[in-house]
């Protein structure tokens, strides 16, 4: 009699459970597409008074992930009985919802909703000092944006180093003491083979991209190879902003930006089959996990995995532009109507150091990430100060790559990712990297012909098995059983380092 309650009570648990996920997914999908609109849609005029509407809305979803009515619910739904019999997908929206529910319980609504707000209000203070190359400007918004993520550490806990923390929010179970070893072998690694490639005299014809590409033309081929490599337009739109982006409403509108440059194709070109990555994993997450926590990626590394793997992987590579590069010429008959494609190939996988981390070559860009990641893990150790930011920014790019930037612009402001909080999230890129080429290793032994159907212009094989290995999941599994039931291993530097050893041995004759 006493189990039949037991169950009785799990079951209603579990009904009230899955109607408040619901509730607040959509809530989140809402600031998802409020959050998409001042970036891309939104009159600068109204942009203030939209940041303060966005933080009151954004406040309402925080009360429902922390109220007492989902305290309540979680401990009903983690207790022995239950973890019994619930099954794997409400397990995994159990786990979801807790792991957050653990970490923030203990934020005042009050003050989020303030850090809300700030953050909205920080995104258009950082548009106008990159465009003006003012940092002064952006400062004293991102001196309290530090600020709040310095309380919200102490609020999270962590066990040895206070941006363990912060990584956790994007890449669950990460920490410095397991960064700094992966992170350190890649560097090795990445500054070797830079030293050999600035060592070779075989150079790279880059200077075809010094001239105008009339930007309504860009526009044209982005949306003409768009549904070719995978991203369901009907599904999805691509616009323009300041610093690419993708966001998902539902799994049947994600949203993805780029930015054009008139006078550097490459920026839109690759920044659109980046965020495409990330577009189409979001809607290939299984149907059913629509409406709930589950229904997006596994992690912010797993889904750079995708837009790098989807960028570098396929789009820097040879086979890829054996089948688009003709079209690339109609569009563009002046400026590559007599470059042969070998040559548009080595232009586009130049090896050299740069200022704009998302126009960094595949070796370089990994020490952009490293930058960030060094300035953030000491920033948070309370080694530096917000104010001298440009400085050591400075001197880390001079540092990791040999070149100092000559403006904020070009340097410590190219970045949206502070202005709305995100530290932790750039380590992620360079995590994407190392996932996608353990991926890569993976689908060119599944799918022998893998390149072959690239050269083609058939994608619909790969993206079958993206779809059937990662996509489908959403967050139903953790990065780390996502990676080795797709992998067979845990994350494995090795592999990288692999690839871009043997790729631009190729491209320089090494």
């Amino acid at each position: 009699m006493e189990a039949k309650v037991i169950d009785q009570s799990i079951t209603t648990a579990l009904e009230k459970f899955k109607t408040l996920d619901e509730k607040i997914t959509h809530f989140s999908s809402i600031s998802g597409l409020i959050g998409w609109d001042q970036k891309v849609m939104a009159p600068k005029k109204g942009r203030a008074t939209f940041a303060k509407a966005s933080g009151t809305f954004r406040t309402e979803e925080f009360k429902m992930t922390v109220s007492d009515e989902m305290g309540e619910l979680l401990h009903i739904l983690t207790s022995p009985q239950a973890v019994e019999v619930l099954d794997e997908i409400s397990k995994a929206q159990v786990r979801e919802r807790k792991n957050f529910y653990d970490r923030a319980k203990n934020i005042p609504a009050e003050q989020y909703k303030e850090y809300a707000v700030l953050t909205s209000l920080a995104n258009d203070a950082w548009e106008e000092a990159r465009a003006n190359n003012d940092f002064k400007h952006f400062l004293p918004f991102l001196e309290k944006i530090v600020d709040f993520n310095k309380k919200f550490i102490e609020i999270f806990g962590y066990e040895k180093h206070p941006y363990d923390a912060l990584l956790n929010e994007y890449e669950p179970g990460l920490t410095v003491e397991k960064l700094d070893p992966i992170f350190a072998k890649l560097r090795e690694s990445s500054v070797m083979l830079l030293k050999r490639i600035q060592n070779s005299s075989y150079k790279t014809p880059d200077e075809i991209f010094e001239q105008s590409y009339v930007v309504a033309k860009q526009k044209e081929f982005n949306q003409y190879i768009l549904p070719i490599i995978g991203f369901d337009m009907e599904a999805g739109r691509l616009d323009e902003t300041v610093h690419p982006f993708a966001q998902t409403i539902n799994t049947g509108d994600v949203r993805i930006t780029t930015r054009y440059l008139e006078n550097n194709v490459r920026s839109a070109l690759f920044g659109t089959i980046h965020e495409a990555g990330h577009g189409i994993y979001e809607q290939n997450v299984n149907p059913d996990f629509e409406g709930t926590v589950l229904q997006s990626g596994a992690s912010f590394g797993i889904h750079e995995s995708q837009s790098r793997f989807l960028e570098n992987m396929v789009g820097r590579s040879e086979e890829f532009w054996n089948y688009f590069y003709p079209n690339l010429q109609k569009y563009f008959p002046e400026q590559l109507g007599e470059v042969k494609v070998e040559d548009f190939y080595r232009a586009i996988n130049k090896v050299a150091p740069s200022f704009i981390r998302v126009e960094a070559d595949e070796l370089t860009y990994n020490l952009h990430i490293m930058i960030r990641y060094e300035i953030e893990k000491a920033l948070f150790g309370g080694e530096i100060e917000v104010k001298d930011l440009p400085s050591i920014w400075n001197k880390k790019m001079e540092e990791y790559l040999g070149i100092t930037p000559d403006s904020d612009t070009k340097g410590v402001l190219q970045d949206v990712h502070w202005s709305f909080g995100g530290f932790g999230y750039f380590p992620s890129y360079s995590l994407g990297n190392l996932y996608a080429a353990q991926i890569l290793n993976t689908i060119q032994k599944e799918i022998p012909d893998f390149y072959m159907s690239i050269e083609n212009g058939d994608f619909s094989k790969i993206q079958t098995w993206l779809k059937e290995k990662i996509h489908q999941y959403g967050r139903l599994l953790s990065p780390n059983e996502l990676i080795v039931n797709v992998t067979g291993e845990e994350l494995n530097a090795e592999y990288l380092v692999e690839y871009l050893e043997n790729k631009y041995s190729k491209v320089y004759k090494l």
